[in-house]
């Protein structure tokens, strides 16, 4: 049940992008076979690369399983620690080469965990979050309302919550910066009960369109140069650093001995570090710092 809606999901949502682009998206299906290393199953990677609006992008369907849940997986529910596992998901990574469409993610997943004698441990996780390089108070609203709408027949606390869950995690404390404006985070959900917390997550999935097709149509067609191209390929660095050095589902994957090429999928093509750069004082540039990577109620 929940692996037919994450295919399905997948299609929906690789449909919609190719209608956007006007390229197709490649795929990969990969499986890893039972006798090579701590993880098995497989999934179907959704690739595009230079196509007519994404540089990169990737849609990943994965279903994996193993003898003993890695360390990244257990750090926050010790009761499941060496227990054999099950993970199921749909994450995908959008790099438009346009800097005025904001770089987006999503990801929703389901996990359990089981052991001889024991009650099966399960959870829910997933969220969306935007990432722009020129900020849009109207993107940005209609980013977050859209996921304050996914949540509302669940409880009128969970978008509070996940939003704040969400500026939390996605957070790079090394700058002491967001990376991005935000959305929505959970994990490790399953307070509605199992059919409940399956039909939010279905929600927050099927409202990943509705949160993002719009922005995308409405920015992709403005001018832009060099100037604006620097500035991405810097801003992408910051989205390198917090996947590679705190994001849960990267260190999992790598733990875990998953596939390379498909954990590393949402990867930038072209990114750039200097050292110590600034933008300049009143520069669009500096708005984004200023207006947008800050702790804000855009909904207010």
């Amino acid at each position: 049940m929940v692996k037919a809606y994450l295919l399905s999901l997948q299609d929906q949502i690789v449909t919609a992008l190719e209608a956007l682009d006007g390229q197709a998206f490649g795929t990969d299906p990969w499986h890893r076979p039972d006798e090579q290393g701590s993880i098995h199953g497989g999934g179907i990677s959704r690739i595009i690369e230079e196509g007519n609006l994404f540089e990169r992008g990737g849609v990943g369907f994965s279903h994996v399983h193993g003898d003993r849940l890695p360390p990244s997986a257990a750090a926050n529910r010790p009761e499941v620690a060496g227990r054999q596992w099950e993970a199921m998901g749909v994450s995908l990574v959008l790099h438009p080469r346009n800097p005025y469409v904001p770089t987006v993610h999503m990801n929703v997943r389901f996990f359990t965990a089981s052991a001889a004698g024991c009650e099966p441990v399960w959870w829910f996780g997933g969220g969306m979050d935007l990432t722009p390089y020129y900020g849009f108070e109207d993107d940005a609203r209609h980013f977050h309302q859209t996921c304050a709408d996914a949540l509302a027949p669940f409880g009128n606390d969970l978008h509070p919550r996940f939003k704040q869950w969400c500026d939390d995690y996605f957070f790079l404390k090394h700058r002491q910066e967001p990376r991005g404006i935000g959305g929505i985070f959970y994990d490790d959900f399953h307070e509605l009960g199992f059919d409940q917390s399956f039909a939010m997550m279905r929600k927050v999935g099927n409202g990943f369109l509705d949160a993002y097709l719009p922005i995308a149509r409405q920015r992709k067609d403005i001018a832009f140069g060099e100037r604006e191209r620097d500035f991405q390929a810097v801003r992408r660095g910051r989205y390198v650093e917090f996947n590679l050095v705190y994001d849960r589902g990267t260190l999992f994957g790598l733990q875990s001995g998953g596939r390379t090429e498909s954990i590393l999928m949402s990867m930038p093509p072209v990114v750039k570090w200097r050292y110590d750069w600034q933008p300049a004082a009143g520069s669009p540039e500096a708005r984004l710092v200023s207006d947008f990577l800050i702790a804000r109620d855009w909904l207010a």
